[in-house]
């Protein structure tokens, strides 16, 4: 089945899967947004809309009275902070330093102002203030205020008032003054007990007015978020903030649907930006309920869908794959987020707009991307990663992907963050060391991948020799990224034993016009190694045996091609870097194509 590019240029993903029946199922859907009638702003009053339309086209002045004659500046009530922070984060913070990714950055030294760029993970970090919640985790109140203030007054010193545009570097982007302010309402109670409390009152309000302004010019849809969820709590807990709530629920709905597909994927398809749309509306709706107030059914209703496709790449351990940029971010951390949504669902299973197939065998999770990547508007961290799957058996991934290009710039060097995103730092075939498809500066892609075919179906028998029943999982698909420079189609088969003991894979090339053409091409099929996995060449060159920290003995097998061992990287669940190794099937194939069929099993 394939699945080409619609007319709107977004790509469909596939949905696959058993259904409840224990029949197999191939369903393709058309990819779409969100139906904004499935979740609508809160239903209004004729003045309640008319007020909306008139905030929208900046009559601003007239709805808010107190806008020109401002009274006491205050909050109007005090939100508790639903997500804990890290208390190792914080530690450092009252020692000194930012801690993130592995790299300290001492307090002193931090560039606040933006002339001089920080890393992009340090610069979210800092000029977010998503470490207002370490701190808080690691020292009492009294303590973490002293720390929060030092920090916050060298940061208002250094931006006395905003811009009046959007920055392409530094503090003044949509995504981080969204953040930003949002993070300052949740933890007003740190920052605004002290002698701050009017200059931070006066840059909220600042803040809030830039946000109107300039909310549409966000560098993208997760961006665009963030400023209307800093705007509907601008409006929440403000004086005379009606006019701004209203206008702000609006375009928070409408971002929403079309930021998430109709099965709850984000169309960047990348676990980070999924974590990071949880977080927002958990943190949004915080503020609603400091108020006593329900949350719009729309908001709760969005995170019943997000929190699906999040569990859905999660292994046995409860740590996400290394999918889109992303690194295997920690079980505590994702069940923090799961716990804060207040969602309690299984993963996902019906697979369209998010793409990823997901089989479970017992103790054995098997991940497979088996959809184009998203598309460059939607990409924050954009990874060749087509057919590419991760494999874990308990609490050990046997195979993974490098991951951890979104945090490049800690203790993985920035100068990876490109190489983390090509074909070859996936567990999958590459071809002449070219990507499937193109890798752009900035987190953005370019063109390859843009069909895949995805065929799903279970499997059973009954063994001859002892009557026994067997049964597995087979996931068959293909995609178009090596068609045009070399005139081949990569297929991949997948077929994992229900008891979890046995991946068998085949990966073929098959002509993509029907016929070869002349020459031979090198080809790689590359099985990036768990951590603490101990490997070791077999005698006749054709296989590897796997020794995993658990105690159990895993044996690769290949049926062709030359097998090496080589050196890798993975980003742990901190984003930092470790060792590993890789397997690497390699050789010369011809332009008519080719096939290697490959065996992992369980051993002891």
């Amino acid at each position: 089945m394939a699945v080409p590019l619609n007319d709107s240029g977004r790509e469909p993903h596939v949905s696959g899967g058993e259904s409840d029946t224990g029949l197999p199922e191939s369903v393709i859907e058309p990819g779409r947004m969100l139906a904004l009638a499935d979740f609508a702003p809160p239903a209004l009053s004729p003045g309640e809309r008319l007020i909306r339309l008139a905030y929208g086209l900046g009559l601003r002045g007239t709805l808010i009275g107190n806008m020109r004659q401002p009274g006491k500046k205050r909050l109007l009530a005090t939100v508790m902070n639903p997500l804990p922070g890290d208390k190792v984060a914080g530690t450092a913070l009252r020692a000194g330093h930012f801690l993130l990714h592995g790299v300290k950055l001492p307090i002193a030294q931090a560039e606040f102002a933006g002339v001089a760029r920080l890393t992009p993970p340090l610069e979210r970090y800092v000029h977010g203030f998503s470490w207002l919640a370490d701190v808080e985790a690691a020292a009492t109140r009294d303590q973490s205020a002293a720390v929060a203030e030092r920090i916050l007054a060298a940061w208002l010193d250094a931006n006395p008032e905003p811009p009046k545009r959007p920055g392409k570097l530094g503090a003044w982007s949509v995504d981080l003054a969204g953040a930003r302010l949002l993070a300052w309402l949740v933890h007003a109670p740190t920052i605004l007990s002290g002698h701050l409390r009017g200059r931070t009152l006066t840059a909220i309000a600042a803040h809030a007015r830039w946000l109107d302004d300039n909310v549409s010019r966000g560098e993208d849809l997760l961006a665009q978020l963030a400023g209307w969820s800093g705007i509907v709590a601008a409006g929440l807990l403000l004086p005379d903030g009606k006019p701004r709530r209203l206008y702000g629920e609006a375009g928070l709905i409408r971002t929403l649907g079309e930021l998430v597909g109709d099965d709850g994927g984000t169309l960047a398809r990348s676990p980070l930006v999924q974590m990071e749309a949880i977080a927002l509306l958990v943190r949004l709706s915080a503020c609603y309920r400091a108020l006593r107030r329900d949350p719009p059914q729309a908001i709760e209703g969005m995170l019943a869908v997000l929190v699906p496709p999040l569990l859905a790449l999660t292994h046995g351990d409860g740590s996400l794959g290394s999918w889109q940029g992303g690194w295997a971010v920690s079980s505590d951390q994702v069940a923090r987020l799961v716990e804060a949504s207040g969602v309690r669902t299984r993963p996902l299973r019906d697979v369209r707009q998010w793409g990823y197939q997901r089989v479970t065998a017992q103790k054995a999770v098997l991940q497979f991307d088996a959809a184009p990547p998203p598309l460059a508007r939607h990409a924050r961290a954009g990874c060749a990663a087509t057919l590419a799957f991760e494999l874990s058996h308990g609490g050990t991934r046997l195979i993974a992907n490098c991951g951890g290009a979104a945090a490049a710039g800690g203790l993985v060097p920035a100068r990876l963050e490109q190489a983390l995103r090509a074909t070859a730092a996936h567990s999958t075939l590459v071809l002449d060391d070219a990507n499937s498809t193109a890798v752009l500066i900035n987190g953005k892609i370019g063109n390859g991948v843009s069909e895949v075919e995805i065929d799903r179906r279970t499997l059973a028998g009954e063994r001859a020799e002892s009557g026994r029943t067997w049964g597995a999982t087979r996931l068959e698909a293909s995609h178009n990224g090596y068609a045009a420079r070399y005139g081949l189609t990569h297929r991949r088969i997948l077929i994992l034993r229900d008891d979890g003991s046995e991946l068998r894979g085949e990966d073929l090339l098959v002509p993509a016009r029907g016929k070869g053409t002349r020459g031979k091409v090198a080809f790689a099929i590359r099985f990036h190694l768990g951590a603490g996995i101990d490997a070791g060449l077999s005698e006749d060159g054709q296989g590897v045996g796997l020794a995993l920290p658990d105690g159990t003995y895993w044996q690769f097998r290949a049926g062709g091609g030359e097998v090496a061992l080589e050196e890798s990287l993975w980003a742990d669940g901190q984003g930092r870097p470790v060792p590993i190794q890789q397997i690497v099937v390699q050789g010369l194939i011809s332009r008519g194509g080719g096939n290697f069929a490959w065996l992992l099993k369980k051993m002891s």
